[in-house]
């Protein structure tokens, strides 16, 4: 007998005589979306929910920018003087060191995020990130107190990093759990030009103090004023968070585990590593291989080319910087379209069309960068940047829709930071070193290009989840209309 609606194999005739019996089997196997069962989120609130956690993300992307960008002069500030490659090695030594630290920070915050609340712990890294960097600015030099310059450095960049594991993993939860099932894309893509954002301003502080003070005012104290002007922005950012509500995602996790009937323990929110590992580690793999994608083809452009443009093709640094800065503008100006087209068209095609980009543009975008000229290198880099924006304006909204409620965060932080780690703050030391070893200055092109093909297999594998509910979480909407429309849009109940 074929199957059908009602069961396997229901015999018409058993449905003639108990249709009650077989309505109540349906409805239980498919239950109807009740109007109470909507989230709705007003647009002002979810417009504040992305403001305060794009700003943090701004702060963290502008603390690591200024570090990068002043690489030359910390390593004359901060550790003792002679070979000026030494000291460059040092200062990016310092730099990766953040990154070492950044996993085990995911590890920390991120169930602790799923246990107490996504609010209360971005509040706490946005301290963290805040002190951090204001506390590098006040750090005496090596010709004041030696050794003890290079250890403080490297003590408030390793609490910059803890922080940082606990950053991004919590802002895109926060935004994607605030933010409407049908506009996902284009409110987490704020957070990316938040990334953008601290970039530029990193990036146009620096040069901007390097063009009116001079190297040699700069390395006696203007290095100290963009890490000085770290403090009051985390001032800010932690006001605009402390503000906010919890996500409706997680509030209403917390009511029902709350609830007399609530599940046990290890069904509720409280995250755990031992749980993400064992349960979550398919969607771990996954998240780990976009991400490495993501991430190369992110620190090559946006913090590597300054430094290869400068050693491998002779530009100035503040000549680079300026190149870079026409990129990112441009690139500030489009993600929040390509996230609004990822609603439209859906995550996995843009995805796709960002890492077949590198895929197939990082070899034509570098030879044409290294025949020199701000046209030609301004023409490459705009290439592999709109091959970013696709990854940059789509990630943040797919990324957490990779987990259910429950664990978001925790698997979120442990599954970005791990990768972000592994390859992400390793990106310069590995092309340097694939440079030196090879004499190829195409090397930047054929890693991008590796990495792009994993992203590729990686895109390919994940589910669509665009227009549709975070797993655990209800259907979300902006007013209640919508949820009306919603209810009203499902098929009626059979009658027999």
């Amino acid at each position: 007998m074929p199957a059908t609606d009602h069961g396997p194999a229901a015999d018409p005739e058993a449905l003639r005589r108990h249709p009650r019996l077989f309505r109540a089997v349906t409805r239980r196997r498919r239950p109807r979306l009740r109007r109470t069962d909507i989230t709705v989120t007003g647009e002002t609130s979810v417009r504040r929910a992305v403001r305060a956690a794009s700003l943090g993300n701004a702060m963290e992307w502008f603390d690591f920018g200024i570090y990068a960008y002043l690489a030359v002069t910390l390593g004359r500030v901060f550790f003792p003087s002679g070979d000026d490659t030494v000291q460059l090695l040092s200062s990016f030594a310092t730099f990766a060191v953040a990154f070492l630290v950044r996993p085990l920070g995911g590890m920390v915050f991120g169930p602790m995020g799923d246990r107490l609340g996504r609010k209360r712990v971005l509040a706490l890294t946005m301290i963290l990130m805040a002190v951090g960097t204001f506390a590098i600015g006040l750090i005496p030099s090596y010709s004041s107190i030696g050794f003890w310059a290079p250890v403080l450095l490297v003590f408030f960049r390793m609490l910059q990093g803890f922080s940082t594991g606990g950053e991004y993993g919590g802002a895109s939860t926060f935004i994607a759990e605030y933010a409407p099932d049908r506009r996902r894309g284009y409110f987490g893509s704020f957070l990316e030009f938040g990334t953008l954002a601290g970039y530029v301003a990193a990036a146009g502080l620096v040069t901007a103090l390097t063009a009116w003070l001079g190297a040699g005012t700069m390395e006696a104290w203007g290095w100290r004023v963009p890490f000085l002007v770290a403090g009051p922005l985390g001032l800010v950012g932690l006001y605009l968070r402390l503000r906010l509500d919890e996500t409706p995602a997680f509030q209403k996790l917390e009511s029902e585990s709350a609830a007399p009937a609530a599940a046990p323990a290890e069904t509720s929110a409280k995250g755990g590593l031992a749980r993400i590992f064992r349960q979550q580690w398919p969607a771990l793999i996954l998240c780990v291989a976009l991400v490495g994608a993501y991430n190369i083809a992110d620190y090559m452009l946006l913090s590597y080319m300054p430094t290869y443009l400068s050693d491998e093709l002779g530009y100035g640094e503040t000549h680079g910087l300026l190149i870079l800065l026409l990129v990112m503008v441009a690139l500030m100006l489009v993600v929040s379209r390509v996230g609004r087209l990822s609603d439209r068209v859906g995550r996995k095609p843009v995805l796709m069309a960002g890492m077949l980009g590198f895929l197939l543009l990082s070899l034509p975008a570098f030879l044409l960068i290294g025949q020199g000229g701000v046209p030609a290198v301004t023409a490459g880099m705009l290439m592999l940047g709109l091959s970013l924006v696709c990854l940059l304006g789509t990630m943040s909204a797919a990324l957490p829709a990779l987990f259910p409620t429950e664990v978001r965060y925790g698997s979120l932080a442990v599954g970005y930071n791990l990768s972000a780690s592994l390859f992400g703050g390793t990106t310069p030391l590995v092309i340097t070193a694939l440079i030196g070893a090879t004499g190829s200055s195409l090397m930047p092109a054929y890693y991008a290009m590796g990495a792009a093909l994993v992203g590729v297999i990686a895109v390919a594998c994940m589910k669509e989840t665009a227009r549709r509910p975070l797993t655990g979480s209800p259907p979300s909407v902006t007013t209640p209309e919508e949820a009306t429309e919603l209810v009203l849009s499902q098929t009626p109940e059979p009658r027999f």
